[in-house]
């Protein structure tokens, strides 16, 4: 989640852990002990896969934290008498805060290690997208009311219970819509085939699913107010293009953190062609915000050379308020609104969209 999430999320916690002997400095402390993970932003991994796939790393371990907790706990029992809050007091405020931060983090798309520093990919059960006005807003008011009023815990309490309710809500629609993308995939014979069900750009009435089969890539928008059942529109990874380039080390990165959740384009230049790989989890179809060279060559039939260094490439579309309204039209269940291959290149499409 957002930085600023994030932060309210860690002064509930504060505020409903030692609000009634802090006050509001148990709010203020929270937001900046709920901050603390987030701050490997800063670290520069040395190309743009490693920051990538190295950011909510060793930072957003559980055992990380946990240790880190404990330190901090023991220097405020240790340095810190106020009014006397004892060491188990800070262990639950520290801990709390600390390890609800990646917790959280697993609850998008981008996933977090939270096992780091075993070599397993990201835990990702996305139910909320990575900014959530709903969710952030549980929070942000009744951490307002608790600045304002003299009951700081009960305030903070409440904003913890409207925003886990929230969660349990996105939870249920993610489950009423894998049991409408269940039949369909039967029908296409793609049960067993990697899927990515996640809510769509800032709310959770809309949810978008993704299912790799070989070299295509369904794509499919699906409201909680549907009335007909989900349409999948079919897309290449054009995963030919990559090539020996798939032994290469930033390739082979970018395998483990998405998994098969990647496309392939080859970009031509003057003189080389380069190839770019795209995450496709992370966005909506045509608005990727991740999308990497990785390998060079001088022609078709040479040999793709891996760049020494990684580099992002700009998204060259932007979301403006047209297609914020579309999506919006599209949440409320209006099917013809918005496709969910609409904004991609027409040369990705194995069939017309269905909008």
């Amino acid at each position: 989640m957002d930085s600023i999430t994030q932060a309210a999320l860690g002064a509930a916690i504060g505020g409903t852990v030692l609000g009634k002997r802090l006050g509001r400095k148990a709010i203020l402390l929270g937001a900046v002990v709920g901050t603390l993970p987030d701050l490997d932003v800063v670290i520069d991994y040395g190309d743009a896969v490693a920051n990538v796939t190295q950011h909510r790393g060793f930072s957003h371990s559980l055992f990380v934290l946990a240790g880190l907790g404990v330190l901090l706990a023991w220097l405020c029992a240790r340095f810190v008498h106020a009014r006397d809050i004892s060491l188990r007091q800070w262990l639950t405020f520290f801990l709390l805060i600390l390890l609800t931060h990646p917790l959280l983090d697993a609850l998008t798309t981008y996933g977090t290690q939270l096992f780091w520093p075993l070599n397993t990919p990201p835990v990702a059960w996305p139910i909320v997208f990575i900014i959530d006005p709903i969710y952030s807003l549980c929070l942000l008011v009744a951490l307002v009311a608790a600045l304002f009023t003299p009951n700081v815990k009960r305030r903070c309490v409440w904003g913890l219970a409207l925003s886990c309710a929230y969660l349990m809500f996105a939870l249920g629609a993610k489950g009423l819509v894998l049991q409408r993308l269940e039949p369909v995939l039967a029908t296409q014979g793609i049960e067993e085939a990697p899927r990515l069900v996640q809510p769509a750009p800032f709310t959770t009435l809309l949810w978008r699913a993704t299912v790799i089969d070989g070299d295509t890539q369904y794509e499919s928008l699906i409201s909680l107010l549907d009335q007909k059942p989900p349409v999948l529109e079919p897309l290449t990874r054009q995963t030919d293009l990559a090539g020996s380039a798939v032994n290469g080390r930033h390739v082979q990165r970018l395998r483990w953190f998405a998994g098969p959740f990647l496309r392939y384009d080859v970009q031509p230049e003057s003189d080389t062609q380069t190839l770019l790989v795209t995450d496709v989890r992370l966005g909506f179809p045509g608005f990727y915000p991740f999308t990497y060279a990785v390998a060079n060559r001088h022609n078709e039939q040479a040999a793709w050379n891996p760049l020494g260094v990684s580099t992002q490439q700009d998204s060259e579309r932007g979301v403006d308020q047209t297609t914020l309204k579309r999506l919006s039209a599209r949440a409320l269940g209006d099917s013809r609104a918005l496709c969910a291959t609409a904004f991609v290149e027409p040369h990705w499409r194995l069939a017309p969209h269905a909008c």
